[in-house]
């Protein structure tokens, strides 16, 4: 049976389980305690067909290196694989024009992203693009914002989200 690799890391904004197949990193799950973590796995061995094995030495290396050094501030661009088999269609089209156009300190409105893949009146559509996100972070649905200067939704809830951008230095730090 095929097989995919597994790490929960501890990042600034809590444990993340990071999962990645021979093709790339395929999933990123925040807020990864036991009981989401074990859950995720579950699904995720559905979803791939394939047995997790535990290992942050083999395909994980170079994502938790590169997740290390965004955290840190000294990563601006992820550089990686990615496995896009747990998204297709519509969103998997906005999800890649995410990640190839909207940069680090940056932000995107919903109805801006929807336009730029062709479909202006698909705010809405886009919104549930980035909630089905398989890769929070690397692919950066932090950065999609909306159009009246509001936060928006985020899977990783909206703590996650302002400390994601204030990391980019698009919000300001907390004071507390």
């Amino acid at each position: 049976m095929k097989s995919f690799e597994w790490t929960v890391v501890d990042t600034d904004i809590g444990p993340l389980l990071l999962a990645a197949t021979d093709e790339g990193l395929v999933s990123v799950v925040f807020h990864a305690d036991p009981a989401v973590r074990d859950r995720a796995l579950a699904r995720l061995a559905g979803r791939l067909t394939a047995e997790p094995v535990e290992d942050a030495t083999g395909l994980l290396a170079e994502p938790i290196r590169q997740l290390e050094a965004y955290f840190a501030g000294g990563l601006r661009e992820f550089d990686l694989p990615l496995d896009w088999s747990l998204s297709g269609g519509f969103n998997r089209q906005v999800l890649r024009e995410l990640a190839g156009s909207v940069p680090y300190g940056a932000v995107v409105g919903y109805g801006d992203l929807a336009a730029r893949v062709g479909e202006p009146g698909a705010a809405q559509a886009v919104g549930a693009a980035m909630g089905s996100n398989p890769l929070p972070v690397v692919v950066p649905c932090h950065r999609v914002v909306e159009t009246g200067g509001g936060l928006g939704g985020f899977g990783g809830g909206l703590e996650t989200k302002r400390r994601l951008l204030a990391l980019e230095g698009v919000l300001p730090e907390p004071l507390f």
